[in-house]
């Protein structure tokens, strides 16, 4: 426990192999995404009972790592409104383009499992919708127990939140290119795919992962950023726009536009709040 404290990278960085190890295994071995739960939970549960088991180890105590128990509905759906308000902005802008194109269709809901170049399925019997969102649940409570609250604690008894926030996101960007690496072990991605995808993934969700440390530094707990990434994935895994060439034609634009905006606003809402330190407000 003490030397975990006095190197606090070295323990993040076993917590995390350990973790990677078992979506490794998930991803590769047992690939329940790809059977009827369209969900890759296995290795998220293990990421829950080794964030519990970390918070054990180095006597932190749930609310020194952002589980408060204090306003957790109201912060929760401020991050469910906030992820709202910022998707309804990116599907209208593309339905826009598309409209604009004479290819717009439709709206569809339905539930499919996200992959990189694209959603896959079509499934409308409710227990895949409750499928999708226990999934959703189970991921949240992990990748942001993981890493905005445990990672971020040990680091930041060294290291600046800045930084400490960089060497999380950072990580969390590489958590995300495992689907890639499958895709080019299975055949199904050219090398170029492979490096291309990787590095657009890893950047872009590192950005979503510092996005999501500061909204949990500026609310002091985790549950707006665990509202705003449970309707972020979610909403990429049930509601759909129709084309004449295909469902979800423009998504990756509509992420990245839903994303810009998301993370353009909590920049600014960090740079309010600052100005009001420094003001004395």
């Amino acid at each position: 426990m003490m030397n975990g404290k006095r190197k606090p990278l070295s323990a993040v960085l076993k917590i995390y192999l350990i973790c990677y190890t078992f979506r490794a295994i998930e991803c590769f071995i047992l690939r329940t995404d790809q059977t009827i739960f369209g969900e890759a939970f296995v290795h998220k549960l293990a990421g829950i009972f080794i964030l519990f088991a970390g918070i054990k180890l180095f006597e932190f105590k749930a609310k020194e790592i952002g589980f408060d128990k204090d306003k957790t509905i109201q912060y929760i759906a401020k991050g469910l409104a906030f992820g709202a308000v910022t998707f309804i902005l990116a599907y209208s802008a593309e339905v826009l383009m598309l409209a604009l194109q004479g290819k717009f269709t439709g709206l569809a809901l339905y539930v499919s499992a996200y992959a990189v170049d694209g959603n896959i399925g079509h499934r409308t019997a409710p227990v895949f919708f409750a499928f999708c969102m226990i999934g959703n649940i189970i991921n949240v409570v992990m990748e942001e127990g993981i890493f905005r609250g445990l990672f971020p604690r040990l680091l930041e008894q060294r290291y600046t939140c800045i930084i400490s926030a960089v060497i999380a996101s950072s990580l969390f960007g590489l958590w995300h290119i495992m689907a890639p690496i499958r895709n080019y072990c299975d055949g199904t991605m050219s090398l170029e795919g492979l490096i291309a995808n990787s590095v657009m993934l890893a950047v872009t969700t590192c950005l979503i992962g510092f996005k999501f440390a500061m909204i949990t530094k500026l609310t002091g707990n985790l549950y707006m950023a665990m509202g705003d990434h449970f309707f972020n994935n979610t909403i990429v895994n049930i509601f759909h726009v129709i084309s004449i060439t295909g469902a979800d034609e423009l998504m990756v634009l509509r992420i990245s536009i839903a994303q810009s905006i998301s993370f353009i606003a909590v920049l600014l809402w960090c740079f309010v709040v600052q100005h009001k330190k420094c003001s004395g407000l």
